[in-house]
């Protein structure tokens, strides 16, 4: 059997059955430092693998998605997250014959950046770094730069884009990042996925831990998507694959879009906004909350101090001071943050044993 004859047949099938507007794998516009091909896998297929391998992505298992050190173990962390957003955006792919490795690998590496404590270590960074701190940028900046020492992932050009414009902040799920080059297909598929998963999921948590009851749920949001957590993902889905226009130009002149109809975005819009006032806000705001930003700041101050409490592999030494304190603080766990500021100086820091 020649060389590579198993990565071909593979991309043979993706030019026989993907979409029209679909990205196919030998189409890639490359890496950054040049690679010879494999000779069974696809470049994005690579790209997944690299994710999955990465120390990054390991330690996403032991970070907050919402509640800070949350009593139960059926509460969702940043790595259940990630494995939901890829699940719901394969199925997605799939129905519309986008191509499921690009995708999947896009998912899996979306929150690589996102700090120890969720929302609450974002805010804390974004205010203590001049040029603001976002964790798609943070993402990009791991498999750029951070990983395996400080070599990078070398992924490829597709997989960064999606990276990058996955996040969407607050309001509509419609507006994208400017870019010169328009946002994959799959690219975006990954970006609404993102958000179906964690609306959903993120609701559960919330009324596990008491904090709203699903009485409190706007009746406008489940007359829509329904009342149950596996009917409103169900719907929502749905919705995603019938509205999409995966063929031909949209009303922008770029190929393809992935949306849902306005009624159903308009509730997703609703159920993220009210989360954001009654959750989000709410989660870092407790005894846990200020433990975690007491933690937050005691290591940034260290840090910057004592650059030399960063350990090589984590930053660039050739970065600011700040910089390098940022990028080895966020790629922490929630646990390992907490040990390190005890360890550091046990008497200035409670334990989050006490929480």
């Amino acid at each position: 059997m020649p060389n590579d004859e198993i990565r071909k047949r593979i991309e043979n099938l993706e030019d026989s059955s993907l979409s029209e507007n679909a990205r196919r794998s030998k189409e890639t516009k490359g890496r950054e430092i040049f690679e010879p091909l494999s000779f069974m896998r696809t470049e994005y297929m690579r790209d997944r693998d690299r994710v999955v391998h990465s120390k990054a992505f390991r330690r996403l298992k032991h970070k907050t998605q919402v509640f800070i050190s949350p009593i139960g173990d059926h509460f969702v962390t940043r790595l259940t997250h990630t494995i939901e957003v890829s699940q719901i955006a394969r199925s997605i792919s799939r129905a519309l014959a986008l191509n499921e490795d690009l995708t999947e690998a896009i998912s899996l590496a979306h929150d690589l950046g996102h700090t120890p404590f969720g929302h609450l270590g974002e805010e804390f960074l974004d205010q203590k770094l001049e040029e603001g701190y976002t964790h798609a940028e943070q993402s990009l900046r791991v498999v750029d730069k951070l990983e395996k020492d400080g070599a990078g992932l070398n992924l490829t050009w597709e997989v960064r884009q999606g990276i990058l414009h996955h996040s969407k902040g607050r309001g509509s799920l419609a507006p994208i990042k400017d870019s010169d080059i328009p946002l994959s297909l799959e690219g975006q598929v990954c970006r609404l996925s993102d958000a179906i998963a964690y609306v959903n999921h993120d609701l559960m948590d919330a009324i596990r831990a008491g904090v709203i009851s699903e009485s409190d749920i706007p009746t406008s949001v489940t007359r829509l998507i329904g009342e149950r957590h596996s009917e409103r993902i169900n719907v929502i889905i749905q919705d995603v694959i019938e509205n999409s226009k995966i063929t031909g130009l949209d009303e922008h002149n770029k190929p393809g879009v992935i949306q849902m109809s306005k009624a159903i975005n308009d509730a997703v819009v609703e159920l993220r906004e009210y989360l954001f006032e009654n959750v989000y806000l709410e989660a870092g705001r407790g005894k846990a909350g200020l433990i975690a930003w007491e933690a937050l700041e005691f290591l940034w101050d260290k840090f910057n101090s004592a650059p030399k409490l960063i350990p090589s592999g984590y930053a660039d030494k050739n970065d600011p001071i700040e910089r390098r304190a940022a990028d080895y603080l966020s790629g922490m766990t929630d646990h390992y943050a907490f040990s390190m500021a005890e360890n550091i100086s046990p008497s200035d820091l409670r334990l989050v044993r006490e929480v």
